[in-house]
């Protein structure tokens, strides 16, 4: 075999094991997005057996009432008797009168309420208490507290790998040598935020309680971050203190 030959064998095999290179590579590709896929069908599953929540409410009623209220009339009369005597004859005539009156009257109330969905690039959020006023935009500041949750299905306790709201802590037993329950307040703009939960943010409002859900690819990808397997879908539970946009 001339040289000539020894380069073009070369090549081939070069080119050949390229060949198998990209292969290998779009089947981990399409492995990834059929496992993201599969995770983003358990998220709407989960949404789909989660659809409504119950209220209570206490309701003001306004109410008119008439009331019948007796009135007097008073008469007297008098007479005179052969004599000269005068006799004072007192007749009293009683009437009706009515009149209304505006009442309120509070009540208890409870009823079911289908909750709201919002998709937003790849993020999913249930909204479980509607907040008010302004919605948080791609550019402002939020307060919150939250529990973040790998998710297999179901939004479990036992999932948990961080949080900053102390009841959700203590009822997981979710014990920290170094605890940190302060309200995290961030510029949505300037934070470094993972793609899921930036783009399930956006559109909340001050009061709002929410999951809000994606897949792995949405979150940290084929990387493992801490105790946080890669390619693992994630779901967090936000408590909305705040939003302001100015």
């Amino acid at each position: 075999m001339n040289i000539s030959q020894r380069k073009m064998e070369i090549k081939t095999k070069i080119f050949a094991l390229a060949l198998i290179c990209l292969a290998g590579t779009s089947c981990l590709k399409e492995k990834l997005e059929a496992g993201y896929n599969k995770q983003e069908t358990s998220i709407d599953t989960y949404i789909s057996k989660n659809p409504t929540a119950k209220r209570t409410a206490t309701i003001a009623d306004t109410l008119m009432v008439t009331d019948t209220i007796p009135v007097y009339d008073t008469t007297y009369i008098y007479e005179t008797d052969g004599n000269g005597s005068i006799d004072t004859i007192m007749v009293i005539d009683t009437t009706e009168k009515y009149e209304s009156r505006v009442e309120i009257q509070k009540r208890d109330t409870t009823w079911t309420d289908t909750l709201r969905v919002v998709y937003n690039n790849g993020s999913t959020r249930l909204v479980w208490e509607e907040g008010s006023g302004p919605m948080l935009e791609p550019d402002g500041s939020i307060s919150f507290y939250y529990a973040g949750y790998t998710f297999s299905g179901t939004i479990d306790k036992k999932n948990l790998f961080v949080t900053n709201h102390q009841e959700t802590a203590e009822a997981a037993g979710f014990a920290l040598s170094d605890p940190d329950y302060e309200l995290y307040e961030i510029n949505l703009g300037e934070t470094d935020l993972i793609d899921g939960l930036r783009s399930g943010l956006t559109g909340v409002r001050a009061g709002e309680r929410c999951d809000i859900l994606f897949s792995g690819k949405y979150a940290f990808g084929n990387s493992t971050f801490g105790i946080i397997p890669a390619n693992s879908a994630l779901a967090f539970q936000i408590w909305v203190v705040g939003v302001s946009n100015d």
